[in-house]
């Protein structure tokens, strides 16, 4: 299992070598790949729409002209959080981000077979998000990286620089946050 990841890890460096030699098509490429993961994740930190924009062009631009800095410890994606994590703190400690009015989350109407099952639907989504952004950051940030991303306990360790009894122990509170909430709730039985 090791092996296949190291395999993957180095193909995806040499991936970030060769786009180092290229122009905007090379950043081009990298947004094309892994913008919605990287816009996901600053929306999920920040809770702002118009911020996560401003933070995933932050993202591309300082990985674009740092690129060849990237080790190959880590796969790309992983590499992109961490400058997303780095960059949204950034923004936090600003001013500028202090002034803003941080929005809820409003999931996208899609269709369904009945109005009921939409209805239904949209309610149990929004109130999910609406407990999972809910949390203190320390626990969306475990609960999201595993769920949303798939990373592994060492990745999400590593991106976080905290050790991986610290996100076990994390996500495993996150977890029991989001289902005592939803117990108390609307008469949901799990998540």
């Amino acid at each position: 299992m090791n092996c296949l990841i190291d395999e993957v890890i180095g193909v995806e460096h040499e991936y970030l070598r060769h786009m180092s030699r290229m122009d905007e098509n090379g950043l081009r490429d990298l947004m094309n790949s892994y913008g919605q993961s990287v816009w996901d994740y600053a929306f999920v930190l920040t809770k702002s729409p118009h911020l996560a924009d401003d933070i995933s062009q932050d993202v591309f631009l300082k990985a674009f002209q740092r690129i060849s800095t990237f080790r190959g410890e880590s796969s790309v994606k992983t590499w992109l959080l961490a400058i997303t994590r780095h960059t949204v703190f950034n923004y936090r400690k600003s001013a500028f981000f202090r002034k803003v009015l941080l929005v809820g989350f409003r999931p996208d109407r899609q269709a369904s077979q009945s109005a009921e099952k939409e209805y239904l639907s949209h309610a149990y989504a929004h109130d999910l998000w609406a407990l999972v952004l809910a949390l203190p950051t320390k626990y969306r940030e475990v609960l999201v990286l595993e769920v949303k991303y798939g990373l592994s306990m060492q990745e999400m360790a590593s991106l976080l620089g905290i050790s991986e009894g610290t996100a076990k122990s994390r996500l495993h509170r996150a977890r029991k946050k989001v289902s005592d909430a939803l117990k108390e709730g609307e008469g949901y039985e799990t998540i």
